[in-house]
């Protein structure tokens, strides 16, 4: 694959529209009210919403993130008072990620801000389009993945 211009390159274009939706995001979060999330936090953030109170390693599979990077978000959500480490009953070892009151509270409104900013950004662009496209990225991240290991 030649790389003759910015525009042409896959890993350009990828960052681009990585932080341009990052920065719609905390707009959106501001202006929602839930200023304290951070996109960087939804990943653990819907994980947890799906199943709270998960171990960290369990948490670090279901998000997608190595357990040295989960370790310092999760010290940036305690610090905004979204999540709390509690350690597990049978296994003092073995810590466990729940939500507080209030990363509880925030699921809806961030979860309707994160789909005002989807709808935007992907407007005008058809659904198969869409589809195609979050294929495409899965495959893209199974590969790098796969060469990460």
């Amino acid at each position: 694959m030649m790389l003759t211009s910015l525009k042409e390159c896959p890993y350009y274009l990828i960052s681009r529209v990585s932080l341009s939706v990052t920065a719609a995001l905390k707009k959106e979060f501001a202006s929602s009210g839930v200023e304290e999330v951070k996109p960087a936090y939804l990943c653990v953030l819907m994980s947890l919403w799906q199943a709270d109170g998960l171990k960290v390693i369990e948490l670090s599979k279901k998000a997608g993130l190595e357990p040295s990077t989960l370790t310092g978000l999760l010290d940036r959500m305690e610090r905004d008072e979204l999540v709390e480490r509690t350690t597990d009953l049978t296994d003092r070892r073995v810590l466990r990620i729940h939500l507080t009151k209030t990363g509880r509270r925030v699921r809806d409104p961030v979860l309707k801000a994160v789909e005002r900013v989807i709808t935007k950004i992907f407007a005008g662009i058809p659904q198969e389009s869409i589809s195609q496209t979050k294929d495409l990225l899965r495959h893209v991240l199974a590969n790098a993945h796969q060469d990460s290991t």
